[in-house]
């Protein structure tokens, strides 16, 4: 079983990299498709739209699919498809074909994203202890490699089509070949079928049904008030992260003045600090509690994206991008974490939920920004993301209560530590 469960965590590692590099590759093409279709900043943002509502009825249907079948059956599926769809952005000519095509992806990558943090929840209950933040990393280190092979593609002069083709190619290949090292994990028909068991040896036993333990999972589960505020705070959080997915590039471009491959790495800078400090968080998260790092860290990720909302140069924006990408590293991982462990037996709808309502956060976000743009310049409109990120530092206190990974350890992980 140690062996198996290493092997789970390595394979959600890979699926949180894919998840980085399929998604980073359409970001670090935006500017170039933005320019191909002959659309401007505001319709670019109404468009962003539909690749976030794609993503929100992609994650609702994953998270149930995942309770229902089992993460090991839905994330590589999801894998698949949403590697397979990364190239329809790159093959639109028109506005319309434009919008079928980030509907579609949006879609498929919400499928994966939801899928494999409901199977991140699974392998952390395992270990028994914090490493949320460490699978974000991994597909922060997706980002970066996005940033850099995007960079190289421009360089050579490769269309979007062929670039985001190939990148889908791969990305098929490696879905593929992990499946079978994921966790197998319980689904509802296997907890149904446990309860039931449960309540016939009880009712033999003459010892009253409301006695046991286990529950049948077939009665609708009423949605704790506490994951709809974790919802809220992934809004605000990941809000402000498609800030940065969607408009460093075209913002360093555009406004700063930097050239196609240098604006680039606005976003590459990012998505790197990002992994770093995700590689730290879950240390700080086991030693100061989850709520420290969603305090401090939405504060100065705040102070980072106000340094590039000011700043008129690119190397100062792309400090900015750095302490904003350090500072928001480890605020989502957190949100996600403490969804999924609220009520493990449904940890994929609950994920779900909270992951939902913030990658709608993610893509109105920066339709926000596209529409704000009629009104003052882009930097400036970036201002209003960093004012959301104060509001979760001042809301973070949510993070103390209600989550069954800071409960005592089972017996059996007990016995194993001693």
């Amino acid at each position: 079983m140690e062996r198996a469960l290493r092997a789970a965590r390595v394979a959600t590692f890979v699926y949180f990299v894919l998840d980085g590099t399929l998604m980073g590759m359409w970001l670090v093409q935006i500017p170039a498709i933005e320019k191909r279709v002959g659309i401007s900043h505001a319709t670019l943002g109404s468009l962003l739209v539909l690749l976030g509502l794609g993503a929100f009825f992609g994650m609702q249907l994953a998270g149930r699919l995942a309770d229902r079948l089992g993460t090991r059956v839905v994330v590589p599926a999801a894998g698949v498809l949403c590697a397979a769809t990364l190239v329809l952005p790159g093959l639109a000519r028109e506005p319309w074909t434009l919008a079928g095509a980030l509907l579609v992806f949006g879609f498929c990558n919400g499928c994966l994203d939801v899928s494999m943090n409901a199977h991140a929840v699974h392998v952390e209950k395992a270990y028994n202890r914090p490493i949320m933040s460490a699978f974000h990393a991994t597909f922060s280190v997706g980002g970066v490699i996005a940033a850099l092979v995007g960079a190289q593609a421009t360089s050579a002069g490769l269309s979007p089509a062929a670039t985001l083709g190939a990148a889908g190619a791969v990305g098929i290949v490696i879905a593929l070949i992990f499946a079978r090292s994921l966790l197998p994990t319980a689904t509802a028909a296997t907890a149904t079928a446990t309860a039931t068991a449960t309540a016939t040896t009880a009712a033999a036993a003459h010892v009253p049904a409301a006695a046991t333990d286990t529950q049948p999972t077939t009665k609708r589960r009423p949605v704790p008030r506490r994951i709809w505020i974790l919802a809220a705070l992934a809004m605000m959080c990941m809000l402000c992260e498609g800030v940065a997915n969607d408009w460093s590039a075209v913002e360093a471009k555009n406004i700063l003045g930097a050239s196609a491959s240098t604006a680039s790495f606005a976003y590459g800078t990012y998505a790197a600090a990002m992994t770093i400090g995700r590689l730290l968080a879950d240390r700080v998260s086991a030693r100061f509690g989850a709520a420290a790092v969603l305090r401090y860290g939405a504060a100065t990720g705040a102070v980072g994206l106000t340094i590039v909302a000011v700043s008129p140069w690119i190397w100062t924006a792309l400090v900015g991008w750095a302490i904003f990408g350090i500072g928001l590293s480890g605020c989502v991982p957190q949100l996600f974490s403490a969804a999924g462990h609220t009520d493990p037996a449904a940890a994929g709808t609950n994920v779900s939920r909270v992951a939902g309502l913030g990658y709608l956060g993610m893509l109105a976000g920066p339709a926000l920004i596209g529409w704000m743009t009629r009104l003052t310049a882009l930097g400036h409109t970036f201002l209003l993301p960093a004012l959301l990120l104060v509001v979760a530092a001042a809301t973070a206190g949510i993070l103390r209560t209600g989550s069954t990974r800071e409960a005592e350890p089972e017996p059996e992980l007990a016995a194993q530590r001693l």
